[in-house]
């Protein structure tokens, strides 16, 4: 098997370092590596080339500056690496993010799991983060989910699924495609993935209109927005959380704003969210 990796990069001289040093000593070595270096205004552009100018392996493109969003940004930069190489080259399509450490058995193992199981799709391990100077579990999200910082697709899957969407809640949406057309999304909880910087701190969008947009651009109809802003507003404790995160779907829906997705797309992810509710709610 043969990896392509692609790692979106914006100021981040400090952290991806560590991202790449792991991935040069890993025990797997049959990869390739484009570091997409986006609008970086510190020395990002300087890191990336010790390690291109001393290993075949890496590669980097440089993009201009864009409007740090959540989600469209990272799955842009991202596109624009991948269409700089030639897919028939590699079984294995990987989005890294320039903050991670990976452990050394890492692609590896992620290898073995494909080759071994023709069904896998989506393949990643579990993310934790430091906290009073140990790594713990972050916990952010259940542990059957594959999180964004280290996707690793079958590139048949990926291709299947139409690749990524530069939107809001691509993470999930990836994840939706990807089983109901029969593949399947899987967490190897014994490879550990160290997130050295807290998601979202870049950010300037507040949470609850976060919230409201993720739920829009993933395609939620109402009554599936309101149910999880409900959830999302218990987990804070505060009625005008829910209220808020309503109102930034609402505007996002008055604004008619371009979704990413197809209608049949909307309609298999509708139907996805429909059937956990029943099940957590009716037991069906």
């Amino acid at each position: 098997m043969k990896f392509l990796i692609i790692i979106p990069a914006h100021n981040e001289e400090n952290n991806l370092p560590f991202t790449l040093d792991s991935l040069q000593r890993q025990n797997f070595k049959d990869f390739k590596i484009v570091v997409v270096n986006d609008g970086s205004t510190d020395r990002t552009s300087e890191v990336i080339k010790r390690y291109t100018e001393n290993d075949g392996r890496f590669e980097t493109i440089n993009l201009q500056k864009s409007a740090h969003q959540p989600g469209s940004k990272v799955v842009a930069a991202f596109k624009k690496g991948l269409s700089t190489q030639n897919l028939d080259e590699f079984d294995v399509i990987c989005k890294f993010d320039s903050d991670i450490i990976l452990e050394e058995n890492y692609l590896q193992t992620v290898a073995n799991a494909f080759i071994e199981n023709p069904d896998y799709g989506l393949v990643g391990g579990l993310l934790y983060v430091e906290k009073n100077e140990e790594w713990v579990y972050e916990g952010n999200s259940n542990k059957h989910h594959v999180r964004g910082p280290m996707k690793a697709y079958k590139k048949e899957c990926f291709l299947q699924i139409g690749g990524l969407r530069e939107t809001l809640g691509w993470d999930n949406i990836d994840a939706i495609l990807l089983q109901n057309s029969g593949w399947k999304e899987v967490v190897l909880p014994e490879l550990h993935v160290k997130l050295i910087k807290v998601k979202g701190a870049d950010y300037t969008i507040k949470p609850a209109d976060y919230y409201g947009r993720y739920f829009y651009f993933l395609g939620l109809n109402r009554f599936l927005t309101y149910v999880a802003a409900v959830k999302e507003a218990m987990k804070v404790k505060s009625p005008s959380f829910l209220f808020q995160i309503i109102s930034s779907y609402e505007k996002c829906k008055s604004q008619n704003l371009e979704l990413k997705i197809t209608k049949d797309e909307k309609k298999v992810i509708n139907q996805q969210r429909w059937n956990q509710f029943k099940k957590k709610w009716f037991k069906t």
